[in-house]
């Protein structure tokens, strides 16, 4: 969150159950690093980045996206840090809100299921109609868009028209998704332009940096 703006002066009452999520210690045995809980959120945003949990860097930073990962989606959404990181704006809702370590081929794990038991519904619930949500990466697409995402994430993203015109499904931005991108080169041809459209609308700009 933008350090100079507190959850009480984003919203007064969301703030009680970001103070819960960030103190929520539900899943520390199976973390190794500990639990860091990393969320930005307020009821006055319309678009939100539906992810998966927090890399390495972001779990030291305590900052969503503060990576390589975050660099390539402000690109492929064509906005700044500023905006990125305004919570009047944007929510950044990931399904695992913690690092949950590597995996034995050097990649992340999955996110730790307790986040979506114990904080999803409830976080979602309290936030108003959302005009916009990017739904990155598989888990996300398995909670957000259940039984309507197809066989295969390509196949979900490519079809990405069939979930408007709240959401996008789009696929992870990390530096690993490289090989899918060069094999895939209808998203950026087709899909992240209409992502940068779809985003300066909401975000009432006339145009999106990029």
């Amino acid at each position: 969150m933008n350090s100079n703006i507190s959850d009480k002066q984003v919203e007064p009452s969301l703030a009680p159950l970001l103070a819960e999520i960030r103190a929520c210690k539900a899943c520390a045995a199976h973390l190794p690093l500990g639990p860091n809980p990393v969320v930005q959120a307020s009821n006055r945003a319309r678009l939100v980045i539906a992810g998966q949990a927090p890399g390495l860097a972001v779990h030291k930073s305590g900052k969503p996206f503060d990576d390589p990962s975050g660099a390539r989606l402000r690109q492929w959404m064509g906005i700044d840090m500023e905006d990125f990181y305004n919570p009047l704006k944007v929510n950044i809702i990931p399904m695992g809100f913690c690092y949950p370590g590597r995996n034995k081929n050097g990649g992340d794990c999955p996110p730790r299921p307790e986040c979506r038991a114990l904080w999803h519904d409830k976080l979602f619930a309290s936030l108003p109609e959302q005009s916009l949500i990017l739904v990155i990466g598989a888990y996300a697409q398995r909670y957000h868009l259940g039984s309507l995402r197809k066989a295969s994430l390509t196949e979900t993203v490519r079809n990405w028209e069939a979930y408007g015109p709240v959401y996008v499904p789009l696929p992870h931005p990390s530096p690993r998704n490289i090989g899918w991108l060069k094999r895939n080169p209808w998203f950026d041809r087709d899909v992240v332009p209409m992502l940068r459209r779809k985003v300066a609308d909401i975000l009432g700009r006339e145009g999106a940096a990029v």
